[in-house]
């Protein structure tokens, strides 16, 4: 049975919330203490994460980097706010999703278990460690972390997504709309500029481990890979 960390201070909502997931299957814990949802996820080890926005003490924003810190299990933010930079600055902190209140609880309901599967299930990997190679750089798909020439670096959830596409496509160009279909797999609006961010991040985790000017921009078709580490013969 698959476990649903709830963190809403509204204890009604959280209770109907928890009613519903339960009627649904799932095993449901809420964080009632809101200064210690580190320690709630830590202890509890659930396997997806509501979390509103609003909390006591700190923020969901606070909270999904602190969980970040120890999981890549899918977060759903649940929110009042409606507004773009809000979901923008919920995937910015590691969110996978983003769901606006009033919502409906079926669709609740559905997303997580669209975001379980992605995650545990049909569409999760199901042996050993998945590895992506693209001349001499090693990108390890279940750590996050991108390897080359004995160092590595650790990469976000978003940047890891980014990374990943363009090392399978290598030189060949790929679209922005490939790139954010890949890293945003939700019906939510997400702003374009947020990608070149994301772009500006990975460009620069590329950097620290000695590549530069790797991701070239093709005007007007998007972005390929381009082999600015190796030395011609």
């Amino acid at each position: 049975m698959q476990k649903i960390l709830i963190v809403e201070d509204n204890e009604d909502l959280r209770s109907l919330l928890a009613v519903h997931l339960d009627k649904h299957g799932f095993q449901t814990m809420a964080t009632v203490q809101f200064e210690r949802v580190l320690g709630d996820f830590l202890e509890g080890k659930p396997d997806l994460v509501l979390l509103d926005i609003n909390l006591p003490s700190f923020d969901g924003y606070y909270w999904c980097r602190q969980i970040r810190q120890h999981s890549t299990c899918p977060i759903i933010f649940i929110s009042a706010r409606e507004g773009t930079m809000d979901q923008i600055m919920a995937l910015d902190n590691g969110a996978d999703d983003f769901i606006t209140k009033p919502f409906s609880y079926e669709m609740v309901t559905a997303k997580v278990r669209s975001h379980l599967r992605r995650a545990y299930g049909e569409y999760a990997a199901t042996v050993g460690e998945r590895v992506v190679h693209f001349h001499g750089l090693t990108y390890v798909i279940e750590k996050m972390e991108l390897q080359f020439q004995a160092q590595s670096i650790e990469l976000s959830k978003k940047e890891a997504s980014l990374l990943e596409v363009l090392l399978e496509r290598g030189d060949k160009v790929t679209s922005r709309d490939r790139l954010m279909e890949k890293m945003w797999d939700t019906d939510m609006y997400v702003d374009e500029n947020t990608l070149n961010v994301y772009m500006t991040r990975v460009r620069k985790k590329l950097s620290e481990l000695g590549i530069h000017d790797a991701i070239e921009t093709v005007r007007g078709a998007g972005y390929r890979m381009k082999l600015t580490w190796i030395k011609p013969e």
